[in-house]
């Protein structure tokens, strides 16, 4: 088994090495930029699932921009979380009824963001068709390998407790080929959220993955820092503690 540091680690050199990273450089310590974002997100918006959504919560990184801007393009609410979920309306509304469209490329860069959308409670998502992930590395049985933060998991686990994720939810990443694994190297914990559909820019693999949705926040995985720094978290545990 090999430890979720050393599978970043190795993807991260292989996407430098292999001249596949794109801007921003390096690709270490992030969502990694790759060669065939495009491709990879044409690919996704063909898929059932993505027709079918009408709600699309995605990463903020620059792998998923061409997905995001699909989103507006095909109609569809796009939101994104604020950077650490810091604030109590810790989610970016783009509402492409409320956009020129002109601005559907420039509003879901991380870098624009702020100019177009309006932040919002967790509960004015509504009921989330389809959650896009940025990942590191991912297997082709849905175990995912994210930056190592734990943001993204705790998103999935807050919008399962407050019932606007269920099992009518596809998950879905997008990737480069050479971050994809036949089956995971790594261990799985129960708080990683496993993903449906995985998408690179040649092919669209569906899981069938092994591993349970987390059913909820995994608060034996979130610090006593983050409870007290994160709103949501903090609303959520003292509803528990009630």
């Amino acid at each position: 088994m090999t430890s979720k540091d050393d599978v970043r680690e190795s993807v991260w050199d292989a996407l430098e090495d292999e001249g596949l990273a794109r801007f921003p450089f390096p690709p270490h310590g992030r969502i990694p930029n790759v060669a065939g974002a495009d491709d990879a997100a044409e690919r996704l918006a063909a898929t059932d699932a993505w027709r079918d959504a009408d709600v699309v919560k995605a990463n903020p990184d620059a792998p998923q921009l061409p997905a995001r801007r699909r989103a507006l393009h095909d109609g569809k609410t796009l939101y994104m979380a604020v950077p650490r979920l810091r604030d109590p309306e810790c989610f970016l509304e783009l509402d492409p009824e409320r956009l020129d469209p002109e601005a559907y490329n420039r509003a879901p860069a991380l870098s624009n963001v702020d100019d177009y959308a309006e932040a919002v409670r967790p509960a004015a998502l509504g009921h989330v068709d389809l959650v896009l992930s940025g990942s590191v590395a991912v297997s082709e049985d849905g175990a995912r390998v994210g930056k190592g933060e734990g943001f993204s998991d705790v998103e999935f686990g807050v919008l399962v407790d407050l019932g606007l994720v269920d099992d009518g939810t596809t998950v879905a990443t997008t990737v480069h080929e050479r971050q994809v694994f036949e089956t995971a190297t790594w261990p799985v914990a129960d708080h990683d959220v496993p993903m449906e559909l995985v998408v690179t820019p040649e092919r669209v693999v569906e899981t069938d993955a092994p591993y349970a949705r987390p059913s909820g926040v995994d608060w034996d995985a979130v610090s006593a820092e983050d409870r007290a720094e994160i709103p949501i978290l903090a609303e959520l545990a003292a509803g528990r503690d009630r």
